[in-house]
């Protein structure tokens, strides 16, 4: 450990020492907020409605839960979710978000981001693309709402897993802001900060962001992680109504991490493959026109070599633009129209394992340890040129590059009626989204498996400018365009002063056009143009036993409608007319209560998608499943009056698939822990001008399988987060967080391109960050 890090320890414990032995002269914290806590997302038009009243399961965190969970990425934050798995251990971007009752996998098909209640991108995942990477967290977000299930079919992009939405701060009548700088034991150095405030009468102003830089939580040698933001939020007061506009421009990147070879000794959660002798490395690709295909002379006309800078990691460059206007056009008749619009590029690029590590040694005794690393000389490092020993351990990793240019524009126009006993909304939805892929996958070579480390020389196929050298090679061209225009209709009524009914149905029309140039050989080897029509629709029942508890039941149907890689992936099964079309059909009963010390939602789920077409593993066949799921999540916190309070959120969950493939038929769902639970206690104190709060978290999960055929367990694992915030004057703040302070090891998931090579993905090794800031 270094002594950087040993310091780090030393000041959290003392800190927290000094904190749980301060004087208890605890202030009691405001409860009125969480009996009167008012949510936006999932009701028609995105009008308020008590989250004690709401006929669906949602969780809200606001700012104060943000900074004290330091989340290092936007995935990271959704771990804060009841019914949510997330794998945020690939860097700040590129999360696989998986929903309780819905299929695992990569990715996060299931997951729609908004800003303001305006869809980053209506499409909710690409390949090398879901909707976390376009949203970076910083100081201009004021809260976060989270729907799962429940009304989520019915409205914006009709999404029927979940819609996480990002509210960002609006300006007052005051002036405010803060600005904040925050360091870490891996070397982050990053300020945020934002200003309010009035621009004239009825009009404010929001601006902040940041700017951030580090080698990165695996060190890489080098500055890998780096970005800035900036996010600009205008809002004007109406005498019948509201309008609000916003931008936010963002330009961050950071490494990609990937699994790793776990039977190499000296490989660990720091370890780190990508360093300063590997980061530039030479592929056959940069050709998006014709004559750059698989295979062939590699000086064929118009092929080039590129030299590719692997510090690009993953990350977006790009703007959205928004708003929403609100505006009373007669007594009791409201016209809402949220609109968005997105552009920018989000490119992959990174060092990619292919197989499994071999030793030096085993392979010199007996070429057939690897087939594929045909040894010619002596083997060394292509850098250092230094004799790589036969007690150390070779790998393929391909250098992997996937460029995306993505465009969207939303817009969601209503007309509320409300009424004596409820309110009905008609809306219009509509959506336009395209996406330009160029990838060069494979590029694949042998390198010494060591922190930063480097290719070798002496093996056959460790030549950059033959195509297929060691093996694999993919690369594509690909088009896609798509729209969806939908009508829909919800309304909310009281049967009784305590029984409300909600319904409310969707239809929409959904068009793709979509092309593949396979090989990028500048010719069309998959073209389709399909026209859908799907009615979604969903109903509940709500009863209040007080003002302080409640239940609810509901059931909807929703759809998962094919996406540009579900044409590319399921192509075959399309051409003999399979449906790609996923139906979801699923029901919730919820028990809710919020008094002044406990607040407790509790929500039984069972889910089923019929059908499913499936590709489990990188690169193979499309297969069709189906899936069922129940569970139950919890989401409860309890507050004393001396200071203490303590949260409790957990998910329950058993799920299986059903396939005429006997392989996975009953197989349990990949990647999803069967339960996992988060404790997190905090005692808020004072002494003189100084207020306080100290809190942990402890995360367990249970195993879980890596892929749908259920060949390797991930073995559950228990995590411990720690820190402090304390607040001087009212003004300055000061935080320290420890993220997995025992060092904990276990892994997210093994390796998605194969069963059988002993690699995985760890989880984020103990860090700690500090913070120092100025409110005003």
């Amino acid at each position: 450990m270094s002594s950087q890090a040993i310091r780090s320890h030393c000041l959290v414990f003392s800190l927290l020492a000094t904190a749980l032995a301060a004087p208890a002269a605890a202030q009691a914290q405001d409860q009125a907020g969480a009996l009167e806590e008012v949510v936006v997302t999932g009701t028609a038009a995105g009008a308020e409605i008590r989250k004690l009243d709401a006929s669906f399961a949602i969780t809200t965190i606001d700012d104060q839960a943000i900074t004290e969970f330091s989340p290092q990425s936007t995935a990271d934050l959704l771990r804060l979710i009841p019914g949510v798995w997330t794998e945020s251990t690939g860097g700040v971007s590129g999360a696989n978000v998986m929903v309780r009752g819905f299929p695992g996998g990569g990715d996060a098909p299931y997951l729609t981001v908004q800003v303001n209640g305006a869809p980053i991108y209506p499409i909710s995942t690409l390949s090398f693309l879901e909707n976390t990477t376009l949203f970076r967290i910083d100081e201009t977000v004021k809260r976060v709402e989270a729907l799962r299930g429940g009304s989520n079919p019915v409205f914006s992009n009709g999404q029927p897993g979940l819609t996480t939405n990002f509210l960002l701060k609006e300006g007052g009548d005051e002036t405010e802001g803060m600005v904040k700088y925050t360091t870490s034991d891996y070397d982050l150095r990053r300020f945020d900060g934002y200003i309010s405030g009035p621009l004239s009468k009825d009009f404010y102003y929001m601006i902040g962001g940041y700017i951030t830089s580090s080698p990165g939580l695996r060190d890489a040698g080098y500055n890998s992680d780096e970005g800035n933001q900036v996010t600009i939020n205008l809002t004007k007061k109406l005498e019948r109504g509201k309008v609000n506009v916003f931008y936010r421009r963002t330009d961050d990147f950071g490494q990609w991490y990937l699994p790793v070879a776990f039977n190499v000794p000296g490989v660990d959660a720091s370890y780190n493959q990508l360093g300063p002798r590997n980061r530039f490395q030479q592929i056959m690709t940069d050709n998006p026109g014709p004559g750059f295909a698989n295979g062939g002379d590699p000086a064929a006309a118009n092929r080039t070599v590129k030299t590719l800078d692997l510090d690009e990691g993953r990350g977006w460059k790009g703007a959205m633009a928004g708003g929403s206007v609100v505006f009373e056009v007669a007594d009791n008749w409201t016209l809402t129209d949220r609109f968005g619009y997105t552009s920018g590029d989000a490119p992959t690029v990174g060092l990619v394992p292919d197989g499994a590590a071999v030793q030096v040694g085993a392979l010199l005794a007996n070429p057939m340890a690897d087939p594929r690393a045909v040894v010619t000389g002596p083997i060394r490092g292509a850098v250092t040129g230094r004799a790589i020993g036969n007690a150390e351990f070779i790998q393929q990793f391909g250098a992997w590059e996937v460029r995306k240019d993505i465009e969207s524009f939303t817009n969601d126009i209503s007309l509320t009626w409300k009424y004596d006993r409820g309110s009905t909304t008609f809306g219009f939805y509509s959506a336009d989204a395209s996406s330009h892929d160029l990838w060069a996958l494979g590029n694949s070579q042998y390198q010494v498996v060591q922190s930063h480390g480097e290719i070798v020389t002496g093996i056959a196929c460790n030549n950059p400018t033959v195509v297929d050298s060691c093996g694999f090679n993919y690369d594509i061209d690909e088009n896609g365009d798509a729209t969806s225009r939908a009508l829909y209709a919800a309304t909310s009524f009281k049967i009784t002063d305590a029984l409300r009914a909600d319904i409310g149905v969707r239809y929409e029309n959904y068009e793709v056009d979509y092309t593949l140039d396979e090989g990028r050989a500048g010719t069309i080897d998959f073209a389709v143009s399909d026209d859908m029509s799907k009615t979604s629709w969903t109903a509940a029942l709500d009863y209040q036993f007080t003002d302080h508890m409640g239940v609810f039941g509901r059931i909807n149907k929703g759809y998962l409608l094919p996406q540009f890689d579900t044409y590319r992936d399921g192509r075959g099964a399309f051409a003999q007319g399979a449906d790609l079309v996923q139906g979801i059909e699923q029901y919730e009963l919820g028990f809710k209560w919020a008094t002044d010390r406990l607040s407790l939602y509790a929500t039984a789920f069972s889910t089923d998608i019929d059908p499913r077409q499936v590709n489990f593993q990188f690169g193979g066949p499309s297969i069709l499943t189906t899936q069922e799921s129940q569970g139950v999540e919890l989401d409860a916190t309890w507050r004393t009056d001396v200071g203490f309070s303590v949260s409790l959120n957990g998910t329950l969950l058993k799920s299986k698939i059903k396939s005429s493939d006997p392989s996975l038929d009953g197989k349990e769902t990949e990647r999803q822990p069967g339960w996992q639970l988060r404790l997190s206690p905090a005692y808020s104190w004072s002494v003189g001008s100084i207020e306080g709060t100290v809190y942990g978290t402890l995360s367990a999960v249970d195993d879980r399988w890596g892929e749908a055929t259920n060949v390797n367990r991930l073995d559950g694992y228990e995590k411990v987060d720690l820190g402090v915030i304390m607040r001087i004057n009212d003004a300055f703040v000061v935080q320290i967080s420890g993220d997995n302070i025992t060092d904990k090891e276990a892994f997210t998931e093994s390796d998605p391109r194969t069963f059988t090579a002993p690699n995985g993905r760890f989880i984020m090794p103990r860090s700690f960050e500090f913070s120092v800031g100025y409110s005003f």
